[in-house]
């Protein structure tokens, strides 16, 4: 008998992968802050199939505490199978003309999230992420309502990453703006000699069941570090704009690809 699985590692009867086939469902509580930045380096982030969005600078940074699982819902019951944060960054773009965004840094606390996230073009790394709670009892929590406060930080490889603050304010008439197109991400997988990438695919990243409940907004603060590997000083906040939070919930079954990128050796 040949082993078999979804993803690595293969077994006999394929539940040792560490990623479960599609369809997936993810449920979870969003922190949001929008803002702009220089848009020359939203520019350089972007590949040569997409173009500057309408407001060029506009940037959305993400921080997300998940639950998800598989079609049968098995991980519900054994936690830390289906429980995750993530912090990341999106950008705004245009493809063919139309609005998209573009998932440019993203940083995961488990290793099933980020291997799934690399399969639907998310350039996951691994971090530590926490963010505020909230319960329906006790003061230790924040409500959602006017005056709460909520935080989130984000670290990964014994450096700061990200730290964020939301004080609510009011329902919110527009919801996040910059994220709310189709995430238009890259499937980049290397070869195992050579630099020029066996799959390298401008995707579509996009779900069906989309849930969300009421979305409150308020005035965010944010501040990114600037030891990291990934220059964030070059994307950070020039101007504040809105912040938000919401719960969000959806199924993916797939990613389409909207077209090949040029390989080139890296």
């Amino acid at each position: 008998m040949t082993p078999r699985g979804y993803t690595g590692p293969l077994s006999p009867d394929g539940r040792a992968s560490l990623v479960p086939p599609p369809p997936w469902h993810y449920s979870g509580d969003f922190m949001i802050a929008e803002y702009r930045t220089d848009p020359e380096a939203v520019k350089a982030l972007l590949p040569a199939e997409l173009e500057p969005a309408e407001d060029p600078g506009a940037v959305a940074a993400i921080f997300a505490d998940w639950q998800s699982c598989s079609a049968d819902g098995r991980e519900l019951v054994d936690p830390i199978q289906s429980q995750y944060r993530e912090f990341f960054i999106v950008v705004g773009a245009k493809f063919e003309g139309r609005p998209v965004s573009r998932c440019v840094y993203i940083w995961v606390d488990k290793d099933f999230a980020m291997y799934r996230g690399w399969i639907q073009g998310f350039p996951k790394k691994l971090g530590s992420i926490h963010m505020t709670r909230t319960f329906d009892a006790g003061r230790a929590a924040p409500r959602i309502e006017a005056g709460a406060r909520f935080g989130a930080t984000c670290a990964a490889n014994d450096r700061q990453i990200a730290r964020m603050t939301l004080t609510l304010e009011h329902v919110s008439e527009t919801g996040p703006i910059v994220n709310d197109p189709p995430m238009h991400n890259t499937r980049h997988f290397p070869a195992a000699s050579g630099s020029t990438p066996d799959v390298f695919e401008l995707v579509r990243a996009g779900g069906t069941e989309r849930d969300a409940t009421e979305v409150w907004e308020g005035t965010p603060e944010l501040r990114l570090f600037d030891d990291t590997l990934e220059d964030l000083q070059a994307i950070a906040p020039r101007e504040l704009l809105r912040g938000y939070r919401f719960s969000f919930g959806y199924t993916v079954d797939g990613v389409e690809v909207v077209t090949q990128h040029e390989r080139q050796e890296s």
